[in-house]
């Protein structure tokens, strides 16, 4: 059996298989995960796989999540990328569009292509030559948690699946309804405890997309007359009004109103969740589709996945490597850990909380039918964080028309600055 020696110098860890690294090393770094068991996942795979490929080892770097990017942007000016890079879903078109990734199309097969979720291939897939660069092994998904006690004994209709979802009017009727409980404090948890960042733009972008309206318009990729439409103001000013009514639980009062105090009747998040939620309620927990917000139907997705570097001095052995890692071995050691969604059929069929039936297919089903990827667009970057800061502004009682337009007009001002980021737009006339 090979010796595997872990480094650790400050938050970095290096994992490498025998005493020494190859000559033709596989170099793979990963963002690390935050204490989820996704760091002891990613080792124990590119252990065994230096196990079984003693002429193809592999060196797994793990850096920390808060400043990955910074290193990843550092890096390819460095011209020292390594050969397998993982990277959060929406950032990836940056990625593509600065040539620092390569299709994956001929490097890996088309079978381990057809397995993977269709929202897993929306997101890899690059709108200006319709090719795909990454692949993951995981994908997300955001839904309504529910305390079934207190939704019975509000009187509010428990639905049962993705086609029999609230919409908006049946969902403030329910806010309304479980407010005016005595056990209830806030009716729901938007997890503001969360702070401004992507979970603002993953959580609630889905409201105004439902209504009709986007983060930018994905034929002319422009946010004003998009993000800052009639149906975005209207979405958020519903969003507004929830947080004005007392209806949401404040950012001050921490991350267990739901499933620790029990003071939350409702919790607006994702899979994530899971342990926590499952652990506190027990059989009063009750997973809800997302409401049906307007005439679309849609989910929050996308997250950590896997590229190869178009600097690769081995692109072949890595591909292989990045489909051994997406095996169902891999994938449900990874989602077992980290409670996600598994991002491939065989290994779904596989999970107990994703397969048919489990707690959790209702995760499935929304990626399947409703998923939207966020803007798979080099600007994304730049959208997210004026998108949240909208969201932030919003929460704290701003005009809902006059923050989502500051927010648009900063993300056409980057994409001008740019070019309009050709090939996906030129200047505007």
């Amino acid at each position: 059996m090979r010796l595997t020696k872990w480094l650790l110098t400050g938050a970095t860890i290096l994992v490498l298989g025998g005493t020494a690294v190859a000559q033709d090393t596989i170099k793979v770094w990963h963002h690390g995960g935050r204490g989820d068991g996704e760091r002891e996942s990613i080792a124990a795979g590119v252990e065994k796989w230096n196990e079984l490929h003693p002429d193809m080892q592999a060196e797994l770097v793990l850096l920390p999540e808060g400043s990955y990017n910074e290193q990843v942007q550092a890096a390819a000016l460095a011209g020292d990328l390594p050969d397998l890079l993982d990277f959060d879903g929406p950032n990836y078109a940056n990625y593509a569009w600065s040539s620092y990734l390569q299709p994956l199309n001929d490097i890996v097969s088309q079978a381990t292509i057809d397995n993977a979720l269709p929202s897993v291939i929306d997101q890899g897939t690059y709108p200006p030559d319709g090719k795909l660069y990454s692949l993951g092994q995981i994908d997300s998904g955001l839904a309504i948690w529910g305390n079934r006690a207190y939704l019975e004994k509000a009187g509010v209709r428990i639905p049962t699946g993705v086609d029999d979802a609230w919409d908006m009017a049946e969902f403030e009727d329910a806010l309304a309804k479980l407010q005016a409980l005595p056990e209830v404090e806030y009716a729901i948890d938007l997890k503001l405890s969360y702070g401004k960042g992507e979970w603002y733009t993953y959580g609630f972008s889905p409201i105004i997309q439902s209504l009709g309206a986007d983060l930018v318009d994905r034929s002319t990729w422009r946010a004003k007359g998009t993000m800052d439409s009639d149906a975005a103001v209207k979405g958020m000013t519903h969003f507004q009004d929830w947080v004005k009514s007392g209806y949401v639980v404040p950012a001050s009062a921490g991350d267990d109103a739901f499933y620790g105090k029990k003071n939350a009747a409702l919790a607006f998040v994702g899979h994530w969740m899971w342990t926590p939620h499952h652990e506190g309620l027990g059989d009063d927990l009750v997973l809800l589709p997302m409401p049906k917000f307007g005439d679309k139907h849609v989910t929050g997705m996308g997250s950590w996945c896997w590229g190869i570097t178009s600097t690769s001095k081995n692109p072949k052995a890595t591909g292989q490597l990045l489909e051994f890692l997406l095996t169902d071995e891999w994938i449900l050691a990874m989602a077992n850990r980290n409670g996600a969604v598994p991002g491939t059929n065989t290994a779904i069929a596989k999970s107990k909380l994703y397969g048919e039936g489990g707690d959790l297919s209702l995760f499935v089903d929304q990626l399947n039918s409703i998923a939207v990827p966020r803007p798979v667009h080099p600007a994304y970057p730049t959208i997210t964080a004026a998108f949240a800061q909208a969201v932030a502004d919003i929460i704290d009682g701003a005009d809902v028309a006059g923050a989502l337009s500051t927010a648009a007009a900063e993300v056409d001002q980057d994409i001008e600055d740019n070019q309009g980021y050709p090939p996906f737009g030129g200047m505007m006339q």
